[in-house]
């Protein structure tokens, strides 16, 4: 039997594999890994002073007493108490209250849940990656098994009962990856550091998982730098994974530390995974979630940075190794960024909105593209016309949630892109049926704080990356009440004030970030256009022409998200009053003079 490898790191136990791992449940108590949690659980225990501790003699949980209870354990899984009791020697103190030591084995079960749970397969040398399914039957399917059996077989046989209600959590590992070396096409000097590290090729996942990052919101920006952030920092290969992603036509490749693995391997619900084709191709960015930290310091004026080599046409970014950056919105906006910076130098204007393709019960199609800052109610009223849509559309697809691109085809047209197949949102604004209907391929975070999110797909890549044409771009204000003077749905009249408006970018916080209150954001995208203002600016102004020569609907929608008391009905006000006016029950929409 193959010994499991394994790593802990804080809340977080990385096992590693090539095959198979622990065959039986005495294998599994026998452990290296078993014994370390146990006389860590213990240790917890005595810092606490808890009164679990009265199973051991004198209440003390010493090295040799929690030999004999390892061992009294590995017993326990295949006898009864009454025998195992005569066995080991000095277990009598163990069993002096079964009711207690019952609850101690309940409590290190949970202990051991507590933690976020990785299964890494590495296919080196190996054809795992060719018949992945049955590689995952081997590991993570077969650990969960193993570890509820040893805990009901252990609480068997101490109580002499048997549970009248089995609940089948997920025991064992909650994500599994397949992974192998690669070796990307990069330069030399990001090649020599990276090769080594595994690239992702297969996920699975438990979902719902429930995740609890160390931070909860974003702050600050992303910095542009004029030299690589990598060139200083060593990586611990075995540390490090790769996941690489398309994002949009893009391809990303993100390293990210074991610390926050949790993190990284949500991309999958966000990205698609690149395949074999495209890791033959050069990718067009990298970034390293995780350095270590004050690596970045001396960088710039927050420690998220990034590099552009326009020698080698790649894009390079990091940030540090610190709870401070434990969010997830740090993983997706920095992704995002570096994708914008090479739409604008393509010539293309990215955007920061939802795109979505609505059919009417006439049989006409309408593209609707919402722009606006976080929090603003982009998703949100998507959300609502999925609610509303099963009376009223005949199909609706989301293109992009979060961030996209627009370009001018060669006739002239105006068409959109979508970069994520999922979705990053907050769980408080979701519609409560929509949200629990799709709990089960969720990823939450931090569900008991403010700003709880919601990981989940919502889309696929040939929808996202097709290209679709516009008929409706609109500003998501979520600040101003609605009445005669300001319509839910207010049409622009002109280039100028449209392009003003939008290169404003107000909104009122809805503590997504740490800024609140009404704040501004250059075209509500801080995620490369300020840092490339100048370009944008020009690019900007070349498409905002090209709306209104294309007769575009260009306005802004009262969201009302950010004032108190309409979050849900807000949203919900706003999508039924545009697809009025998308199913022409309202002719016009008011006009800003």
């Amino acid at each position: 039997m193959e010994m499991i490898a394994y790593k802990i790191f804080a809340r977080k136990v990385i096992l590693y594999t090539k095959w198979k791992m622990c065959e039986t449940t005495d294998e599994l108590l026998r452990s290296e890994l078993f014994a370390e949690l146990l006389q860590r659980f213990c240790d917890g225990l005595t810092e606490k002073q808890s009164y679990l501790l009265n199973i051991f003699e004198n209440g003390t949980a010493n090295e040799t007493a929690v030999a004999v209870l390892r061992e009294t354990l590995q017993h326990l899984a295949k006898l009864p108490a009454e025998t195992v009791a005569k066995i080991v020697d000095g277990s009598d103190s163990l069993f002096r209250d079964v009711e207690l030591f019952s609850e101690f084995i309940e409590q290190l079960y949970n202990y051991w849940r507590e933690f976020d749970r990785f299964i890494l397969c590495d296919s080196e040398g190996e054809t795992l990656d060719k018949r992945p399914y049955r590689t995952f039957n081997l590991t993570i399917e077969k650990l969960t098994h193993l570890i509820r059996s040893a805990y009901r077989d252990v609480e068997e046989n101490l109580t002499a009962t048997h549970p009248r209600i089995y609940r089948q959590i997920t025991a064992g590992a909650e994500i599994a990856a397949i992974s192998l070396p690669r070796k990307p096409d990069l330069p030399d000097y990001l090649g020599a550091k990276l090769e080594g590290i595994s690239v992702i090729r297969q996920v699975l996942l438990n979902p719902p998982l429930i995740l609890n990052p160390p931070m909860n919101k974003r702050t600050g920006q992303f910095v542009k730098i004029s030299e690589n952030p990598l060139a200083a920092i060593d990586f611990e290969q075995d540390e490090w994974l790769c996941y690489p992603a398309k994002v949009g036509k893009l391809i990303v490749l993100v390293y990210f530390h074991a610390a926050f693995f949790e993190l990284g391997f949500s991309l999958c619900n966000l990205f698609e995974l690149a395949d074999d084709a495209d890791l033959r191709r050069k990718p067009d960015a990298v970034y390293a979630f995780g350095v270590p930290q004050g690596s970045l310091d001396q960088l710039g004026e927050f420690p998220t940075v990034f590099y552009e080599d326009e020698d080698n046409d790649i894009l390079v970014a990091a940030a540090p190794n610190d709870d401070a950056f434990g969010y997830f919105g740090y993983l997706k906006k920095m992704v995002l960024t570096l994708h914008n910076i090479k739409m604008m130098r393509a010539g293309k204007l990215p955007f920061h909105g939802a795109f979505v393709k609505i059919q009417l019960h006439t049989g006409e199609e309408k593209n609707i593209l919402i722009i606006g800052d976080t929090g603003a109610g982009k998703s949100e009223t998507l959300e609502a016309f999925r609610t509303i849509g099963d009376r009223k559309l005949k199909g609706m697809f989301i293109i992009a949630d979060d961030m996209g691109s627009i370009d001018i085809d060669q006739d002239g047209n105006i068409i959109g892109y979508g970069t994520e197949i999922g979705a990053f949102l907050r769980l408080d604004d979701l519609q409560p049926g929509y949200a629990f209907g799709q709990i089960d391929r969720s990823i939450i975070m931090n569900p008991a704080q403010t700003n709880a999110r919601i990981v989940m797909p919502v889309t696929t890549f040939d929808m996202i990356n097709k290209g679709h044409t516009i008929d409706v771009i609109l500003y998501a204000n979520n600040y101003e009440q609605v009445d005669d003077e300001h319509p839910i749905v207010e049409r622009f009249n002109d280039v100028e004030q449209s392009f003003n408006v939008f290169r404003e970018g107000t909104v009122m916080s809805k503590g997504t970030t740490t800024s609140t209150g009404i704040v501004h954001s250059y075209f509500a995208n801080i995620f490369g256009p300020p840092q490339y203002k100048d370009i944008h600016d020009k690019i900007a102004m070349v498409f905002f022409n090209a709306f209104f020569s294309k007769s575009i609907f260009v306005g802004q929608i009262r969201t009302r998200l950010g004032i108190a008391g309409y979050e849900t009905t807000g949203p919900e006000e706003a999508a039924k009053e545009l697809l009025a006016y998308m199913s022409g029950t309202v002719k016009n929409a008011g006009a800003k003079s």
